[in-house]
């Protein structure tokens, strides 16, 4: 089985160097990253980074404590904030 796979590299790497080294690369592609040590981390980092971001609140009327915006010149800068 090793020889028969052996000789058919042999023979394509003769006939077609091009896509014998692009089919290893991209074979090299799939594996190489399953055995690299940075796999755990970046698993690690997926898992605790969140699908969603908290939103800002914009003041509807109902909220007085609650600046329309953070640069609003008239609503209270961030004093409801510290009072929490």
């Amino acid at each position: 089985m090793v020889t028969r796979l052996a000789a058919f590299l042999k023979n394509d790497w003769a006939k077609e160097p091009v896509l014998v080294m692009s089919f290893t690369i991209a074979g090299l592609t799939v594996i190489l990253p399953s055995l690299s040590p940075y796999t755990k981390y970046v698993s690690t980092i997926n898992e605790i980074t969140p699908y969603s971001y908290p939103m800002p609140l914009r003041d509807d009327g109902n909220m007085p404590d609650v600046p329309s915006h953070p640069q609003d010149p008239q609503g209270p800068r961030l004093e409801w904030l510290k009072k929490l």
